[in-house]
């Protein structure tokens, strides 16, 4: 059935459910989203293990896969508002001077539209097990790596799918019904 909203056709999407993209050939796409980590600040044979770990990752992954680089807009109005109760509570010239000038960094990144940079590997498979097989395998070989990964959450989804579909701009909006 054709949608007179919107073209619908070309994205197989069905539903986001438990860190899962239901696509309407009944496939699965799920994956782990991977916290980043600056390997150049390490000692020499840390950054190596590290590296080396991750080639041995890549290599084991005999299934098709994407990585996948999103941003998301980050939201500091809660550490804005701390700063300013924090500022108008402190009476010390020096301390308020200090609070002033993060509180003018953060409104500065605000105004910047600041982006956090996110990293996920994705891969789709119609069997559940499978699924659920590959991302514990993903898990501990990124913790062997000494990174931290987990699996992608319902959030996590609709970011990627936000960055692709809609030019990272986040939809807000509810189910047109006609």
């Amino acid at each position: 059935m054709r949608s007179k909203y919107t073209d619908v056709n070309f994205v197989p999407v069905k539903s986001i459910n438990n860190g899962y993209i239901f696509l309407d050939n009944n496939e699965k796409v799920t994956g782990v989203k991977i916290m980043p980590k600056n390997i150049f600040i390490l000692d020499q044979s840390s950054m190596f293990g590290t590296i080396n770990g991750l080639k041995d990752l890549y290599n084991i992954i005999d299934y098709e896969f994407w990585i996948v680089v999103a941003d998301r807009p980050v939201d500091i109005h809660v550490y804005l508002s701390q700063l300013e109760l924090l500022y108008n509570n402190i009476q010390s010239p020096i301390k308020r001077k200090l609070i002033m000038e993060d509180i003018n960094k953060a409104n500065m990144f605000m105004n910047n539209n600041i982006v956090d940079t996110e990293y996920y590997l994705l891969f789709k498979h119609r069997d559940q097990e499978t699924l659920q097989k590959r991302i514990r395998t993903l898990i501990n070989q990124f913790a062997n790596c000494g990174m931290t990964a987990y699996q992608i959450t319902n959030d996590d989804a609709r970011v990627i799918l936000d960055n692709f579909l809609n030019g990272g701009q986040t939809t807000k909006f509810g189910t047109v019904i006609s």
